[in-house]
């Protein structure tokens, strides 16, 4: 049994059957009420109720000139918010997992939830308009469609997305609670630290955690069309893979389809072979399909066709000049006049 570290970095032998969360009636409450939630929010907004006052306050409370020693700091927590090195470090332990367990749902669902993300966020930000309070132009006013795009805070929903993937990922409770409570830390401090920095309201955090906590709780109904891209994925690979291997040859059985030899130098067409002695031939010609015709007329036994191999042959017949003292196979000898006394 191994046991140094290195061991962990094996792959499992089998892929984890890890089961998906599932849109039990609890989610679909937390659901239901996140999103009245989100309603709410961008209602108040749109009617500049007592949330848009509280806004103009905290902004001219300006936190950053009042607690400036923790500004430093604050300027590089809020990287744990943004989407391009957070998604980056969250894709490559997530990309290691899905190697190790050799399935791919890891990163389907990180790039699924990032696409609902920039989606859903996307729309909302560009249809209301939001300028941050940095640029705004009159106190009290919402300001909004503007022409900004800050409203809601794209910090605070990618940290809850982000991190968040993590405890949805997770294959036991424990792990599960844990990164539950981390992302809801980090996603807290970020969506208080754009707060602080002033580049967004206090509604803009809200509505942010409440975009990521939408995303997190309805990604069970995203499951089912993971399953298909990971085996369509899958099987385009294994297709791939078919390409670039040889094809096995497979030999000519006794009663196949026979070789055609080529016409003879006279004009006359080749013999009829027997298709159990063609490849024989083959080899004891080189190949070349042709045969001598003083073993056409009937068929080639081995011996012939090992002298064959030694003593080239060709399609017009023997070399060899016409003697007429020799007596041809299978006749009678000629008469001689008999001399002498």
């Amino acid at each position: 049994m191994r046991t140094d570290i290195f061991a962990r970095l094996d792959r499992e032998p089998e892929p984890p059957k890890i089961e998906p969360p599932r849109m039990s009636r609890h989610r679909i409450a937390l659901f239901g009420g996140t999103l009245a939630f989100y309603l709410a929010i961008v209602i108040a907004v749109l009617v500049s109720s007592w949330l848009v006052a509280l806004d103009w306050k905290v902004m001219l409370f300006r936190p950053y000139q009042q607690w400036p020693e923790i500004h430093a700091f604050l300027d590089y927590y809020i990287v744990l918010g943004q989407r391009g090195p957070t998604a980056t470090m969250v894709a490559c332990w997530l990309g290691w997992r899905s190697w190790r367990q050799h399935t791919l749902r890891p990163l389907l669902t990180l790039g699924a939830a990032l696409l609902l993300l920039n989606v859903t966020v996307g729309a909302v930000k560009i249809g209301l308009g939001r300028l941050g309070p940095h640029y705004a132009t009159q106190i009290g006013s919402p300001e909004l469609f503007a022409g900004g795009d800050i409203f809601p805070s794209g910090h605070t929903a990618n940290a809850v997305v982000t991190w968040g993937i993590l405890a949805y990922l997770a294959t036991t409770p424990r792990a599960r609670r844990y990164l539950s409570a981390m992302s809801a830390i980090v996603s807290l401090g970020v969506g208080l630290t754009t707060v602080y920095l002033g580049t967004h309201w206090l509604s803009d955090v809200l509505l942010g955690w409440a975009a990521g906590l939408l995303i997190m709780l309805g990604l069970p109904w995203v499951e089912p069309l993971i399953t298909r891209a990971e085996a369509w994925i899958f099987a385009q690979r294994e297709n791939l893979r078919g390409l670039g291997r040889p094809v096995p040859s497979v030999p000519v059985a006794a009663g196949g389809p026979r070789t055609t030899l080529p016409p003879q130098p006279d004009g006359r067409d080749a013999p009829a072979q027997s298709p159990a002695l063609e490849p024989v031939v083959a080899a004891a010609t080189g190949g070349t399909g042709t045969r001598s015709r003083a073993h056409s007329s009937h068929p080639a036994h081995p011996t012939h066709l090992v002298r064959s191999e030694r003593t080239p042959v060709t399609p017009a017949g023997s070399r060899r000049p016409p003697h007429a003292d020799r007596t041809p196979r299978g006749g009678t000898s000629p008469a001689h006049p008999v001399t002498g006394g």
